[in-house]
């Protein structure tokens, strides 16, 4: 079982206020009453056990710190870890009980990774202005590098949906903003047939990209904002009901994963995390500004972190969402 602190909440305090209050049950219809009083009682306790999880309680691992800014990591299923060394334009691969090592020279200033479900590697290359997709044999090839004859803005960070739905940010940083030719900045949607939809555009940055574990669900960060959007996805992967789910996130709000039970984990100040509806529940500090994140390891216990020239592991108590 896990390891969680049995602390009362303030729900289950309330509900218990809530029930002392309440009128004495005919006897006809104390068995029943008393039934749904308990387990009502037994459902807040665990919920509120939940919402006061620990993040105090946690061990911060350093697994490399010979970078110079960190971004994109990314678990494979065949056990290893994909991370983007963005000055260094080049793309890290750790595998567990081995230092890291090059993947990849040249990686068009790559920043965001994903896989898939046939364990295909998404890239933002923000250099070279375009999302790419290698197999397994080492092929490339450009998804996106242009919407409408303009070139994208610098394409941040992806996710992939099971069935191959596939979604990209593309705001622009820096000297970046120089060489716009889009007048906005972008939420991408790209289809299992190499489709470009947007999504959304808008006068302020995105930024990071998840989905919730049942893949109906995208968030988005918006660094100027200090938010997260999110949008509701149908069959087929058409985006709707934009948004707000978090507000005023310290610092600048960056990467974002969830969990299996689809809390929300934003890279900012520190490592936010919140529950669907955008409520804290706590929060998991580091030596240095995260950047972004994901869950791996076998059992997906494994918060791995991107903070600066490091990259961080970190054990948690909760598995993490993935769409493979």
């Amino acid at each position: 079982m896990p390891n969680v602190p049995w602390r009362v909440s303030l729900e289950v305090l309330d509900t218990l206020n809530t029930l002392h209050r309440l009128k004495p049950v005919p006897p006809a219809q104390s068995g029943t009453g008393f039934s749904l009083c308990c387990k009502l009682f037994l459902s807040l306790l665990f919920s509120g056990c939940v919402l006061s999880q620990d993040f105090k309680d946690y061990k911060v691992e350093t697994v490399s710190g010979n970078n110079i800014y960190t971004e994109g990591p990314a678990w494979s299923t065949e056990g290893y870890l994909i991370y983007s060394d963005a000055p260094n334009d080049r793309l890290m691969k750790w595998v567990p009980g081995q230092p890291p090592i090059v993947l990849r020279d040249k990686a068009g200033g790559a920043m965001g990774n994903a896989f898939d479900a046939q364990g295909r590697l998404y890239s933002c290359e923000t250099h070279a202005r375009r999302v790419t997709r290698t197999d397994k044999k080492d092929r490339l090839e450009v998804l996106a590098d242009k919407w409408q004859g303009k070139r994208l803005n610098a394409p941040n960070d992806v996710v992939v949906r099971k069935d191959g739905h596939a979604y990209f940010t593309d705001p622009a940083f820096g000297k970046q903003q120089d060489t716009r030719e889009l007048d906005f900045y972008g939420v991408f949607h790209v289809t299992p047939k190499g489709e470009l939809d947007l999504v959304s555009k808008s006068q302020t940055r995105p930024n990071g990209v998840a989905l919730s574990p049942n893949g109906k669900v995208l968030y988005v960060t918006d660094s100027d904002r200090h938010a997260v959007i999110a949008y509701d996805l149908d069959k087929a992967g058409a985006a709707s009901g934009e948004r707000t789910v978090i507000s005023q996130i310290e610092g600048i709000p960056d990467g974002i994963k969830t969990d299996e039970k689809g809390n929300l984990y934003v890279a900012a100040r520190a490592v936010f995390v919140y529950t669907p509806e955008g409520k804290p529940l706590g929060q998991v500090q580091l030596a240095e500004t995260p950047s972004n994140l994901t869950f791996g390891e076998g059992d997906l216990e494994s918060l791995f972190v991107t903070a600066r020239r490091f990259l961080y592991r970190v054990r948690l108590n909760v598995k993490g969402s993935v769409q493979y």
